[in-house]
């Protein structure tokens, strides 16, 4: 697939990868909700439909925020992993979260509350730090096969 964007300004062509309403859930289920297989995705909250999920995370691959690859002890099952592409995308997905809990709370009062939310209200860095020091610990203890664009290359 070769990326089409719009014009040469930064925020459009960011939008032109991401702005689909379903690439930014998928990088943050990787990320904070440590989603990895299709079945996985498939199961979460957001119900993506398998069609679609499947083109996503292959547009993601196209462009670098994840990689697919195999456990060695699973050669049967894809695993889907961040790049350091897709780990760098988590202050955007700290910035809607803290965004979203300032604004939507009146359309939707069901939003998650709690200690995670608290951290990311008072210290978004620590927040942010955290979510990545776990994504990175969780890596290494996944014995992958290792792909070109892998945080681990």
């Amino acid at each position: 697939m070769e990326t089409k964007f719009r014009c040469n300004c930064p925020f459009t062509s960011a939008l032109d990868i991401l702005g689909d309403k379903w690439m930014l859930v998928i990088v943050k289920q990787m990320l904070i909700e440590n989603k990895q297989t299709f079945k996985d995705f498939t199961e979460s909250d957001e119900k993506i439909a398998t069609n679609i999920l499947t083109t996503k995370l292959k547009q993601l691959e196209e462009v670098g925020i994840v990689i697919k690859t195999k456990l060695p002890n699973n050669k049967k099952s894809n695993i889907y992993l961040l790049t350091e592409k897709g780990l760098a995308m988590t202050p955007i997905i700290i910035e809607l979260g803290i965004w979203s809990d300032n604004h939507l709370r009146d359309l939707n009062p069901t939003i998650v509350n709690g200690k995670g939310m608290e951290l990311l209200r008072t210290d978004k860095a620590e927040f942010a730090k955290g979510i990545e020091q776990q994504y990175r610990k969780k890596l290494a203890t996944i014995p992958v096969i290792v792909a070109k664009g892998s945080i681990r290359e």
